[in-house]
């Protein structure tokens, strides 16, 4: 069945006799028949707008022989037009500051929901745990609207499987997707993976840093540290620095967090020490180490942020829903039972994917960075996330556990 699209917001609808058209290189006007004048500006929000330089995604433009005026056809339908199709598809200049951000989704809204009439040809996205969950929508939802998919995953039977299931559904879809080996749980597979992706691709346009596990036992990875943190945080810290010569001014890096930060027991005043992420098994529970995890992955978007700020490079971090029932709750039968009896009251995969592809694609965010997104609009993390001091300790600590283990150095400044 297919989505149902957004209403349209009656804020952004013309008053009578108003008409929307735009110039040839893509800036929209306004004009009035009753009083014989145009305008630069939205007659209602008061607010610039512009339309892709690209066609939506099936669209073409021709040149009418008779009349010789331009027309646009949807090649499925063969419908003609003389209106341009990206109209229907206009955004607002992106916003200079944070607080001119209007909220255009919401809980309710799906990934797919937020991608309508984009056309991503051309780009390419790279995302950890693709081939499942919340991943699994964000990558099918990218690559149904034109992306190129690198699935970073660890199991590539059950990736190849996952864009089989894409490639059922659109072939060309299917035909964009790739799969990597990546291991989060050993620093050295997440290097041969970033290794590949410099061979395959000269840019990224997204990084989604999506995988993560959740209620695991204690555990020591390969490297020697526990795995949650591991997972969740280090080789994701580790796989950013590895790919930071694939970035430029147009690449967005997206790291999906979680509430959860808001209860990470990490200490807030002086330095981070390895135990406090790593700590013992006498002083293990799993449900900490998530949270904690989380709140490093808001922390390290922060750093990652300021760092790389000078480079044009929007840095976004962000929480995906509340116990949404994915392979997430899969390490033990109480989570599974919990996350099943809630599951009809919490968002579907394809919801809870639409703030991360917000985050990797919405116009209005060009040029903003260090955000923290839920329900597809900005909102303040929690207030040990915003320490500085924790910000950059974390960032020190993870770059040298890394070395310790590699004999180099993560930062790549």
């Amino acid at each position: 069945m297919p989505a149902l699209m957004p209403e349209s917001d009656s804020e952004d609808e013309l008053p009578p006799a108003w008409e929307e058209r735009a110039t040839s290189d893509g800036f929209v006007y306004y004009v009035n028949h009753q009083s014989k004048s145009t305008q630069w500006t939205h007659p209602r929000t008061g607010k610039m707008k512009r339309v892709s330089g690209e066609l939506p995604l099936g669209w073409t433009r021709h040149i009418e022989e008779e009349t010789r005026k331009v027309i646009f056809v949807e090649e499925k339908t063969q419908r003609k037009s003389y209106t341009d199709p990206r109209l229907a598809f206009a955004v607002e200049e992106a916003p200079e500051q944070v607080g001119e951000l209007r909220q255009r989704f919401d809980s309710g809204t799906n990934a797919l929901q937020v991608l309508h009439g984009r056309d991503l040809n051309g780009m390419v996205a790279l995302i950890t745990g693709a081939n499942t969950g919340i991943g699994f929508e964000t990558a099918r939802s990218l690559a149904l609207h034109g992306c190129e998919v690198v699935f970073a995953c660890r199991d590539e039977k059950a990736t190849q499987v996952a864009i089989e299931r894409i490639r059922t559904e659109k072939e060309a879809a299917g035909a964009r997707c790739s799969f990597v080996s990546l291991d989060l749980a050993s620093l050295r597979s997440t290097k041969r993976a970033a290794e590949e992706m410099k061979k395959r691709h000269k840019h990224i346009n997204m990084l989604i840093l999506n995988a993560g596990v959740f209620a695991l036992p204690h555990s020591i990875t390969e490297d020697g540290f526990e795995r949650t943190f591991q997972v969740n945080h280090l080789s994701h810290f580790y796989l950013t620095q590895l790919l930071s010569d694939l970035y430029d001014h147009a690449t967005r890096i997206v790291v999906v967090s979680s509430e959860s930060h808001r209860m990470s027991t990490l200490p807030v005043g002086g330095g981070l020490s390895e135990s406090d992420l790593c700590p013992p098994q006498h002083k293990f529970w799993s449900m900490i180490a998530y949270n904690n995890s989380k709140l490093c992955n808001v922390l390290f978007a922060m750093e990652l942020a300021k760092r790389w700020k000078s480079r044009g490079i929007s840095v976004f971090v962000l929480h995906p829903g509340n116990m949404v029932s994915s392979a997430l709750s899969r390490n033990w039968w109480f989570y599974r039972f919990l996350f099943g009896l809630v599951r009809p009251f919490t968002k579907s995969l394809q919801q809870a994917a639409s703030t991360t592809v917000y985050c990797a694609t919405a116009y209005e965010l060009t040029g903003l960075t260090a955000l923290y997104f839920n329900n597809c609009y900005v909102c303040d993390p929690s207030g040990t996330s915003k320490s500085e001091q924790l910000q950059q300790s974390l960032w020190e600590l993870s770059d040298k556990m890394i070395q310790r283990v590699m004999g180099e150095q993560a930062d790549a400044e």
